[in-house]
């Protein structure tokens, strides 16, 4: 499936594999390359992750006084490569305010043949544009609240929406899977979906009796935009969507009452992959305050400029969130999350890659930013801001190679790209990783949707191909059981105070990950030919233009 060629021998026993981009280049520029990529090292790895998971920085939640110590750090480790700032005002920074809000006690739920009890019944989303809404609609279930025409299913298809409360259930729709399930069933596409057909609420129904509704005393976090107003959330879209909130599988029998078919025959067919929407009988009225917490946050945004007069107007980003979760309860008599792994380690690779961009005299032909971002552990909220509202023009942007919490617990051997097959990207990586005697493997676990669960997405659905590189699974005892061994890793640290940097951890894996990456992102830049997604890959077409 990989395809390989142009083997140049370097020095030192470093083989080196020319790059796609590299196949009419002469040994002099592969051999910059080359010293470029040896600039990495295990120590300068080693002392980032020290300094991002020291105790000091007190887990680098978001918008603390110690994420702060993580973005005065990165600005100036940029600062001394001789990195240019590209983020606001010339500055290294790219502001992004953060607001958490909360549901105020007292929400209501009535109508449809009496009250609901809030906490038993149905559990209010904050609303975190509005401080008060009410509500008071007609209803209407819509299926799963999935509107994909193009994959041949629309729960909205011949069923008028406006200025209803649309019902939907979170039952999974087994005749959809992969990428394609993975976005249909996003709460924020459930929210665009009936935000489109003009739905004033939309009430989530548990799929089944025993299901817990969820706990949003902590709050949800959102993005607010230049003008004040939110304009990222994984919970709210702006438009007519006011009320949001869910409701047992018990309330749900009750909002069906007197309908035309029962819950039991609706959802029936809903397994059966057909759409059963109808109208609901009655109306309920919904009240909600929300209260609010705002806090300033920053992206870190280094720019490194091309070499070519047209391509330097391109970009390709290499990124890295720099959060984690800060202080919890104790665990084993700690409470400070250090994050060494997740993500200090992520941060420490594109440092390094920076250092290597930095030290090359013929700069590559398309410039790039290194960005290292915020809110990732509320929801990816920094990369969504970054995508949405870059230093650059957003259609300059070609590719994102993000990296999330490597695992460098044990010697790298082979990789698992997510996302790289549904781009030309997974040729790139097939060739750097070659150049380095890395193999390439498939997803190990492919039930954790790690694709969608890190920053690369946030570009993804900005039409930007993206590849986050993650460990394989090969072992230099070859039992090539890796995969086994960061489960019980994660079991351990993940998440939780144990991941300082006394944990297990192999800087020369990290020093050969980053050096990867490294590869990747310079082919990428040094290529006329930008990536493109598939044919028919189902990311091209939601958000690339694609067919």
């Amino acid at each position: 499936m990989f395809r390989f060629s142009n083997i140049l021998t370097l020095g030192a026993g470093l083989a080196f594999c020319a790059p796609a981009g590299f196949v009419r280049a002469q040994a002099p520029v592969a051999r910059e390359v080359a010293n470029a990529q040896a600039q990495i090292s295990a120590v300068a790895f080693k002392s980032h992750v020290q300094y991002l998971a020291d105790d000091r920085l007190q887990g680098r939640q978001a918008g603390t006084p110690g994420y702060q110590l993580a973005v005065d750090y990165v600005s100036g480790q940029l600062r001394k490569l001789g990195v240019q700032p590209a983020g606001d005002r010339g500055r290294f920074t790219q502001h992004v305010r953060l607001r958490r809000a909360f549901t105020e006690p007292g929400a209501t739920l009535s109508g449809a043949g009496g009250s609901f009890t809030t906490g038993q019944d149905v559990v209010f989303y904050p609303n975190p544009d509005q401080p008060q809404v009410s509500v008071t609609a007609p209803l209407v279930f819509a299926g799963f609240g999935i509107s994909a025409p193009e994959l041949g299913y629309d729960d909205y298809a011949g069923l008028d929406a406006r200025g209803k409360m649309v019902v939907v259930t979170r039952a999974d729709p087994r005749f959809l899977a992969g990428s394609e399930k993975l976005y249909a069933t996003d709460l924020l596409t459930i929210l665009q979906a009936a935000a489109q057909h003009g739905a004033v609420g939309v009430l989530l129904a548990a799929p089944k009796p025993a299901a817990q509704l969820p706990n949003l005393s902590k709050g949800l976090v959102s993005v607010l935009g230049p003008d004040g107003r939110v304009a990222v959330s994984r919970s709210y879209v702006a438009g007519s969507v006011q009320v949001v909130g869910s409701v047992s599988a018990e309330t749900l029998q009750r909002l069906f009452a007197g309908a035309a078919l029962d819950t039991t025959r609706t959802l029936a067919a809903l397994r059966r992959g057909q759409p059963a929407s109808q109208p609901l009988t009655g109306q309920v009225t919904a009240t909600l305050r929300s209260r609010y917490q705002d806090v300033d946050s920053y992206n870190v945004v280094g720019k490194i400029p091309g070499s070519d007069a047209r391509l330097r107007e391109e970009y390709v980003v290499h990124s890295a969130h720099l959060d984690h979760i800060g202080i919890t309860a104790p665990v084993q008599g700690d409470s400070i999350n250090n994050g060494a792994h997740d993500n200090a380690t992520g941060v420490a690779s594109v440092l390094e890659i920076a250092k290597a961009y930095a030290s090359l005299k013929q700069k590559p032909k398309r410039s790039v930013l290194l960005v290292f971002m915020t809110g990732e552990e509320l929801g990816l909220l920094g990369s969504a801001y970054f995508a949405r509202f870059p230093p650059v023009p957003r259609a300059a942007i070609v590719a994102d190679i993000n990296t999330d919490m490597p695992t460098i617990i044990a010697p790298l051997l082979s990789v698992v790209p997510l996302g790289a097959e549904n781009s030309s990207l997974e040729t790139v990586v097939a060739s750097a990783a070659s150049s380095l005697g890395l193999t390439v493997e498939a997803d190990p676990e492919p039930a954790q949707h790690r694709f969608i669960r890190s920053d690369q997405y946030s570009f993804v659905t900005q039409g930007v191909p993206a590849v986050h590189v993650k460990y394989g699974n090969r072992t230099p005892d070859g039992k090539n059981n890796l995969s086994e061994q960061v489960q019980q890793w994660r079991a351990t640290y993940y998440h939780k105070p144990q991941d300082d940097i006394n944990g297990t951890f192999d800087f020369a894996a990290g020093r050969k990950y980053a050096q990867l990456n490294f590869l990747i992102g310079y082919q990428v830049a040094q290529d006329p030919a930008r990536p493109t997604w598939k044919p028919g890959n189902f990311f091209g077409r939601r958000f690339g233009g694609g067919q």
